[in-house]
């Protein structure tokens, strides 16, 4: 038989959070991803939420294997958290593996126990423009959208794509203006807002690529040391 996943409760939630459990009105944002690895990308679109949408912290939600990414090439959850931190580099940017301690393989379960959890807590989740256009492939979608506010970032080359995806158009009517971006933590889903800005293209995948090559560089330029 086997063995039952973790879960979080509101007892156990403090020591997950590293003791930083939000009080009640608290306006969190969430961003989810592998972060394999976690890079400057990441920690630009949480500094822009925090200043655009008025949050009091943004948690990275850190996941243990991604459904639609391949468990080859995955570095293990305690590397990247560690990775993560050492980027975050910000006290309003809370690195977590709440996912792995909910037990929820998917970003729809995981704001389902977040909300049950934090019930007076005022979450948004976030995403960029890239994530937007292939959110119709994730497990239940649209629930994501009728859980919480989503406030999306643009990204170099993107955003044409992403206004018109497919979730774009379901919840079209659901969109504020990018000036009302500061209530939107305030907002009853489903309610989305498009936030343009200039953020870092980089990537994870990017990184990755170029990794063996430097590793390679790094060797070479050692021997010719010696």
């Amino acid at each position: 038989m086997s063995a039952r996943p973790p879960c979080l409760t509101p007892a156990t939630l403090g020591a997950a959070l590293d003791g930083h459990v939000p009080p009640p009105g608290a306006r969190i944002g969430l961003l989810g991803g592998s972060f394999n690895p976690a890079h400057a990308g990441h920690r630009e679109i949480s500094q822009e939420a925090l200043k655009r949408l008025g949050l009091d912290r943004v948690w990275w939600l850190v996941s243990p294997q991604n459904p639609l990414k391949p468990a080859d090439g995955m570095a293990p959850l305690a590397e990247r958290m560690a990775a993560a931190r050492a980027i975050a580099g910000n006290r309003s940017i809370l690195v977590t593996d709440l996912e792995a301690q909910l037990g929820s393989a998917y970003t729809a379960d995981t704001l389902k126990a977040l909300t049950h959890l934090l019930p007076r807590v005022r979450f948004v989740w976030l995403m960029g423009a890239d994530n937007l256009i292939q959110v119709h492939r994730w497990q239940d979608w649209p629930q994501i959208f009728n859980t919480l506010p989503v406030a999306v970032f643009d990204r170099p080359t993107y955003s044409l794509r992403a206004l018109s995806s497919t979730a774009a158009r379901a919840f079209a009517r659901f969109r504020l203006k990018e000036r009302s971006a500061r209530c939107l933590a305030e907002a009853r889903p489903p309610a989305w807002a498009f936030i343009r800005c200039r953020l870092n293209p980089q990537s994870a995948t990017e990184i990755r690529a170029r990794q063996p090559v430097q590793a390679t560089f790094g060797r070479r330029q050692a021997q010719g040391n010696n």
